[in-house]
């Protein structure tokens, strides 16, 4: 029976990691391919965000390499084996889904999460003897907007929250002008602490509108990036050096970027 492709990736990390294999792979450890993991999952981010299949295919490959390579390593050291965390998340998907699995019901999406989150913090007590917070399991190197989104999530959960989207509307103006004061006094430290307040709250009135900040700041980047580059070669086009021309000259090449963009529906 031929092996499955799953079965035949791991037959190549076993070939990489023998006595006679790659010198490079043999030396790494889970702990060194955690750089590795990140910058893999980054890209994968990319590539789905661009919308590119191919692109895709390829970094999900990449990812799943370095996921088996991980689970390769823990079973080398008599850990764990690959089968034992499928399992327990198979498990744990169960668990975390009674009514899907079971005979729960929920009214609505808020009492599913809330019952989510509920399950998770029975998990973890039960697996430790005690209680956890609401955030021990919120992973310290999350990048900062996805944390406020993740924060104000869990919080949501539990209830506490703004009950109406209008107030978390009030909120950011008030943090808008918290911002503006601490902008005119020349407190370095006042600034960045209303600004860090000001993009927090943002986080959560884009949460409550079913809109992740970080997915929207990376579009935002993107959209920049791209039109700047237009820019770049429409002055070319023209003979003329980007970087010499006037504020004013840059915003036509910008205007004609963005109108190309609206043109084109991108």
């Amino acid at each position: 029976m031929p092996k499955s492709a799953l079965e035949e990736l791991q037959a190549v990390i076993d070939r990489l990691i023998a006595p006679d294999g790659c010198p490079w792979d043999r030396e790494q450890t889970p702990q060194s391919l955690t750089e590795y993991i990140i910058e893999e999952c980054h890209e994968l981010v990319s590539a789905i965000r661009s919308g590119k299949a191919v692109d895709v295919c390829e970094e999900l490959g990449d990812v799943a390499f370095l996921l088996l390579f991980v689970a390769r390593l823990y079973a080398g050291q008599g850990a764990f084996t690959l089968d034992d965390a499928l399992n327990a998340t198979r498990a744990k998907m169960i668990r975390r889904h009674p009514h899907v699995f079971g005979q729960a019901h929920f009214e609505n999406m808020d009492e599913q999460l809330k019952a989510w989150e509920n399950i998770k913090r029975a998990e973890h007590a039960q697996g430790e003897g005690k209680p956890r917070g609401l955030y021990d399991s919120l992973p310290e190197s999350l990048p900062p907007l996805t944390k406020a989104y993740r924060i104000n999530s869990k919080a949501a959960r539990v209830g506490f929250t703004w009950q109406e989207d209008e107030e978390v509307e009030q909120q950011v103006e008030a943090e808008w002008l918290e911002w503006l004061d601490a902008s005119a006094n020349g407190d370095t430290c006042a600034r960045q602490h209303e600004l860090g307040d000001l993009l927090f709250s943002i986080a959560e009135l884009g949460r409550r509108k079913g809109i992740k900040a970080s997915e929207a700041l990376d579009m935002a980047n993107r959209r920049f990036l791209r039109r700047f580059r237009r820019m770049e070669e429409l002055a070319q086009a023209q003979g003329k050096d980007f970087s010499a021309l006037s504020l004013d000259e840059k915003d036509e090449f910008w205007n004609a970027a963005k109108a190309e963009e609206a043109k084109d529906g991108s």
